[in-house]
Parts: C-alpha cells; structure tokens; sequence
C-alpha cells in the first residue's frame, strides 16, 4: 500500500494546507456562530485544512492491503464528524478530539468489509456500543472507560466487552511486534505449543531462580512485573533512590538468566 503517492481521491497530498490552532478556533467559532454562508464556508475550509491528519491517521492501517483511496474517504468522513460535534468551547485541541474520530470511523469500515462473520445482535451491540462511545467522547471530551458505556447502554460490562472484542480485526501471524533494528519479532514468534516440555521446564527453573533471590529483590521484582509500577513508584514504596531500584533490578533479572 503506497502512502506516499502524490494523488489521494484526485487530491493533490503534496500540496495539502496545515492552518495553525488559532486558525482552527477562528474557523470553529465561525461554524458555530457565523451565519449560514459563513458556516458552510468555515466548515469547507476546516475540512480542507484538516485533510493532512487524514492522511497521517490511514497511513497506521498500511499493513491492511486495503485501498489508499478508499481509507482517505472514510478518513474524511470521521474528520467531518469531529468538526460536526468539537466543542470549540473546552480548552481541547482540535487533533485531541479528531484523531480518534477518524480512526473509529476506519476502523468501523474496516470491520465492515471483514471476512470473518459475527452474528447480527452481537454485531449490533457492539455498534451501538461504538455509538454510545462517540456520544461520551463528544460530552466529555475524552475517552470514556468500558463501564461508562455499560451504564449508559444499561447492560453488563462483560456484555459490552464481548460485542466490542468479537468484532476487532483478526491479526496476521506475520504481524511485526518488535524491531532493533535488526530481528523483528512477530505474532507467530509469541505463540507457544501448550504440548511442549520445555515449557514447563523453563516455568520451574524460574520459580527455583526467584526463590533464591533475596526480599527485597522479590518484592522489587513483583511491584515492577507484577504490579506493572514504575521504578520511581517503587522507588518510593520502599524507600530509596530510583537508582537503586533500577541497579537491584537488574541484578535480580541477571541472577535469575544466570540460573
């Protein structure tokens, strides 16, 4: 998939307009307020000065195989909708509110055009979950948790969740997960045979290294790994330096690659 061609849907990419943030809250307060030609006037030439962030958004879904051209339509569509619903009123960027409008909408095309089929009242669940999930966006101006949208459909969380995850996009085996540059790690690369010995060879000659490790070192070990806290969070917790933290981690990690 190119990205980088100079011509998306008969738009010269190489010549898109950027307007500045005070551009943007001109053009947003005279949508809002202007009279009818001054609307749709402001309202063209904030689409048109957003088409940038379009195209730096659908260059994510690169690895999709699907047309440039019709990605940067949809792309355009979530623009129109976040320049429909912003409040100009709230001390929020314009890109804050706009980029997770354009990448729903890709998304929701995309899931559309999916291969896979999921069943009708999941599929309808899981849409009006979306929705209810752009409606909280538009009050509150950031990312509603699972349990707002729960509450606001009146149904369980664990039903929410369900509806949302049967209709993510399947992942390509191939899928990069990491690069240094050198070797890249793939999906297939993380998937274990549950029938191999060697796995649980390797989880009980863990337990057996940790077991040796002093205290302190387990507990610093179980607040980073476990509890997913910073070294400085710990740092605090315990009662010494950040560096201190970050010199007994390693120590530990290397006792127990050393075991």
């Amino acid at each position: 998939m190119q990205y980088n061609k100079v011509e998306i849907c008969g738009v010269n990419t190489s010549e898109l307009i950027v307007l500045s943030e005070e551009e943007k809250r001109r053009l947003l307060d005279r949508i809002k307020n202007g009279s009818p030609s001054e609307r749709k006037l402001a309202r063209d030439k904030m689409i048109e000065g957003n088409l940038r962030l379009v195209l730096s958004v659908i260059q994510r879904f690169q690895n999709r195989n699907e047309n440039p051209d019709d990605l940067f339509q949809v792309g355009v569509i979530g623009l129109i909708k976040a320049i429909d619903h912003f409040d100009s009123s709230l001390d929020v960027k314009f890109s804050t509110y706009g980029v997770p409008m354009i990448i729903g909408e890709v998304r929701r095309y995309l899931r559309d055009n999916n291969s896979l089929r999921v069943s009708r009242s999941m599929r309808d669940t899981a849409y009006h979950a979306m929705q209810v999930k752009e409606k909280l966006m538009a009050e509150k101006n950031r990312e509603p948790t699972i349990e707002e949208i729960a509450s606001e459909m009146k149904l369980p969380k664990e039903t929410v969740v369900l509806a949302l995850e049967a209709i993510v996009d399947p992942v390509s085996l191939y899928e990069p997960l990491f690069s240094d540059g050198n070797d890249t790690i793939y999906v297939m690369d993380q998937i274990g045979d549950l029938s191999d010995d060697r796995d649980w060879i390797d989880e009980i000659s863990i337990k057996d290294a940790i077991k040796k490790l002093s205290d302190r070192e387990k507990k610093i070990l179980g607040l980073r790994f476990f509890k997913g806290k910073t070294q400085m969070e710990v740092a605090e917790e315990i009662g010494i330096s950040q560096a201190q933290v970050s010199r007994i981690e390693k120590s530990a990690l290397k006792h127990i690659k050393g075991e």
